[in-house]
């Protein structure tokens, strides 16, 4: 190997990429599960989301919008004691409007207590209050992505000035928290504006419903703990089903969701595609044990000779066939080593370019890796270190 030192690194470029690909996938991955994982706890580990469906059974067409009063009706202890309260968004489609800068979005009106159930606040002024719901004031929240776009730095004060959402003047009263640097799994979380939800129900929209309250898009339902989310669950659907007058399964207009089991969906993806992605480079581990065993046998087409002598003066076929095989575990495990420096590099390279994700080389991929390499070696190496050790000493000596 060190008298054929440019055909050595060579024959190791193949593994040097496949194992440094297959490093900085699993590290980007991973880095994106855990990214999204971060997310989701941020909005509480006891939150439920409901919302309107399709009936999955045909038999049932129509959809029953949720209402206020169905809301209300959950909130209440004795229809639900495992719920502790009830968050209500509605949303309508807005251009909003100022600073000669026309931004078009969904606006939500929520209740006032939608930043407590969401575990989410106001860096800058405060929040939607109470008094806001009741008197349907015209005053907004923003999202960082939305201070930006219309005053062109998203660290700039709006509190105090006015905007107009859907030829409405409306008064700025707070901005929130920026969320996941504005690239989550729930898309952009900052680009958006909260305002009573009275307010969108009443002057934005017609939003009236047949039960005398108003219609709701999602409800945000903050369970009592953790361990009474599936009491939760179910004292939702008993609610509803008999709200609704949903006599058999399938015909229900509504679905009821957990972070938990977006995260849990969400991972299975972003898992599933990590492995495809790594079986891909993977070919390129396939490419490099392939480019090992032609240099081997190329290596003992060229020593055929020094195989015989070594064979003459007493060596068995055994210590040929560890040479050989040595020499190819060499080639692969130093490819090994290179690739899982690339792969960190990648790691390190990717980290900087998206500081949201923290990409990390992790112990168990550094060791599938170095297996890897380790197998490719002897598995590829094997046929050559073989072949080489079955050479008759007289045939070898008198090859030309």
């Amino acid at each position: 190997m060190l008298t054929n030192r440019l055909r050595a690194i060579l024959t190791t470029v193949g593994i040097i990429i496949g194992v440094g690909a297959v490093i900085g996938l699993v590290s980007l991955g991973r880095g994106v599960e855990n990214f999204i994982a971060a997310e989701f706890q941020g909005l509480g580990s006891n939150v439920l989301f409901v919302f309107s469906s399709a009936p999955a059974n045909g038999t049932r067409t129509t959809i029953q919008p949720l209402s206020t009063i169905e809301a209300e009706d959950l909130d209440n202890p004795s229809v639900a004691p495992s719920i502790r309260q009830v968050a209500q968004e509605f949303l309508v489609p807005a251009m909003v409007t100022a600073e000669s800068v026309s931004v078009q979005l969904a606006v939500s009106g929520v209740t006032s207590n939608w930043d407590d159930v969401r575990t989410w606040a106001p860096s800058l002024g405060s929040f939607i209050s109470a008094d806001d719901v009741a008197g349907t004031a015209r005053v907004a929240v923003l999202g960082t992505t939305v201070v930006e776009a219309i005053y062109g730095d998203k660290a700039f004060d709006p509190v105090g000035r006015t905007i107009r959402i859907n030829q409405r003047v409306f008064t700025v009263i707070g901005v929130m928290t920026e969320q996941g640097g504005g690239i989550g799994a729930l898309g952009d979380q900052n680009e958006v504006i909260f305002i009573p939800i009275t307010t969108a129900q009443t002057r934005l929209d017609r939003a009236r419903t047949r039960d005398g309250g108003y219609q709701v898009d999602v409800l945000h339902i903050q369970a009592v703990s953790e361990e009474r989310m599936d009491q939760a669950v179910l004292e939702i659907e008993t609610y509803l089903d008999q709200a609704h007058a949903i006599t058999f399964q399938g015909e229900q207009d509504y679905s009821i969701i957990n972070q938990a089991e977006l995260l849990d969906s969400l991972g299975s993806i972003t898992g599933i595609l990590t492995i495809f992605l790594s079986l891909i480079a993977g070919i390129s581990l396939l490419v490099g044990g392939i480019g090992i065993m032609n240099i081997m046998l190329v290596s003992v087409t060229e020593r055929t000779r020094e195989i015989g002598l070594r064979k003459a003066v007493g060596a068995r076929g055994s210590d040929i066939l560890l040479q050989f095989l040595i020499e190819s575990v060499i080639l692969s495990v130093i490819g090994g080593a290179v690739g899982i420096a690339l792969g960190a590099g990648l790691a390190f390279l990717g980290g900087q370019l998206v500081p949201d994700l923290r990409l990390t080389i992790t112990p168990d991929a550094v060791l599938l890796a170095t297996a890897v390499s380790t197998f490719i070696g002897v598995f590829f190496g094997l046929y050559p270190a073989s072949r080489a050790a079955r050479m008759r000493p007289i045939d070898a000596l008198r090859f030309e």
